[in-house]
């Protein structure tokens, strides 16, 4: 996790932050943050496609995802 928060990513909602910033009508602390509802269905989601996979398929990702880790390792 960061500690600063993200700022937001529509370039007119960026530029009213920086200009709230900059006039000091907002702090960095008044930063957008995800909504809850987008958190939870986060938090589903992995569990729910994990379920969805057979043990084939999963072994299939796992094996993709262990040769990405040693191929980008120095």
């Amino acid at each position: 996790m960061t500690d600063k928060p993200k700022r937001p990513k529509d370039a007119n909602q960026l530029a009213k932050f920086i200009t709230d910033l900059a006039t000091g009508e907002a702090s960095e602390d008044d930063a957008p943050e995800k909504a809850e509802g987008q958190r939870k269905g986060g938090l589903k989601g992995g569990r729910a496609r994990a379920d969805r996979l057979t043990p084939e398929e999963r072994s299939k990702i796992a094996k993709k995802a262990a040769a990405a880790r040693w191929r980008n390792e120095t």
